[in-house]
């Protein structure tokens, strides 16, 4: 690809715009990521990203921005996921339907209010050619409430992770991380729906996070590694669906499942 082709493509200021939202929202998905996977909690994760649909769609149907609903709605839920705490595991046939009630919701509220069903569509599938100045702001914001609330529970978060009941045993109150957690994540969600939407959020969460933990044992690297997998896979994704005229999400996606497909490799070449 050609140095002119490259200084044309950022000649557009949606191009821009584009680059600048996914580095900041695939920063955040990585490293939030990479906590979501040490803690084995992806299905709450995957559970957060659906019932974001009915929150989105709640929130057109009363005149309010699909995202903000959205970003609601999901803290909510993933509050009262963590104060299941342990418990979590033991309710995946009641998360189950009720993240099949919460899409049937959904769906009936887009039937009632159709005008911002565009705006909807694009949470669902991602639009990230579509991002303003002004939701360039938002997700700046929101990563920043990410990266201070992550900072805060940091020492925590990574004790109650490795050794939870040492963690207990030592006054740290699981439930309470747990909830603080899953309210982080939904944030990391609501974030992450901007590039590929709610359908295939953990192409940017949970794939370069498990690849990341195939490659290092690390806290440190491993994180890094997910935060720099994520953000590799959204740039180049981004590029890649400007050349060829092809969704972002189907690039990225693709992306996410080679890395993790190379990172298996790799683990299993060194054990060999």
């Amino acid at each position: 690809m050609s140095c002119y082709a490259e200084c044309m493509m950022f000649e557009y200021e949606f191009m821009m715009n584009a680059f600048v939202a996914s580095g900041i929202a695939a920063i955040v998905s990585g490293v939030v990521g990479f906590f979501l996977v040490l803690r084995q909690q992806v299905f709450a994760g995957h559970a957060l990203a659906h019932l974001g649909f009915t929150g989105a769609t709640g929130a057109a149907l009363l005149g309010i921005s699909p995202l903000w609903g959205m970003i609601a709605f999901t803290v909510v839920a993933g509050l009262a996921m963590g104060a299941l705490g342990g418990r979590l595991s033991g309710y995946d046939i009641a998360i189950s339907i009720t993240l099949s009630l919460s899409l049937g919701s959904g769906l009936l509220f887009l039937h009632f209010f159709t005008a911002y069903a565009t705006q909807v569509t694009v949470l669902l599938f991602g639009s990230i050619l579509g991002v303003n100045t002004s939701m360039l702001i938002s997700l700046a914001w929101l990563a920043l409430l990410v990266f201070t609330a992550l900072t805060v529970i940091a020492r925590p978060l990574i004790f109650s992770s490795l050794q939870p009941e040492l963690a207990e045993a030592k006054g740290v109150s699981l439930r309470s991380i747990s909830m603080l957690f899953l309210a982080i994540v939904a944030i990391a969600v609501a974030q992450c729906t901007q590039i590929v939407g709610m359908l295939l959020v953990f192409t940017l969460m949970v794939g370069p996070a498990a690849a990341a933990q195939n490659l290092t044992n690390r806290i440190s690297s491993g994180i890094v590694c997910a935060a720099l997998f994520s953000l590799m896979q959204a740039w180049i994704g981004i590029t890649l669906a400007f050349y060829t005229d092809w969704p972002t999400s189907f690039w990225i996606s693709t992306l996410s499942t080679i890395v993790y497909g190379v990172s298996v490799l790799i683990k299993w070449w060194r054990r060999t």
